[in-house]
């Protein structure tokens, strides 16, 4: 799982094709709500608003 900006978005999805030879979903955190988790406030590979989840 990864939480990350647009601008890194592509990487992460790169890094978890690699990882799990499959396709992730990515989930707009603009959009969506998780009751019991609260997404980090930064991209993990900058300090960037996160936006989105590569799960």
């Amino acid at each position: 799982m990864y939480v990350v900006c647009k601008e890194h978005l592509e990487l992460a999805i790169d890094q978890f094709v690699d990882e799990y030879e499959d396709a992730p979903d990515i989930v707009d955190l603009d959009e969506t709500r998780f009751p019991a988790w609260e997404p980090p406030a930064h991209c993990e590979r900058c300090m960037e608003r996160a936006r989105f989840l590569v799960v």
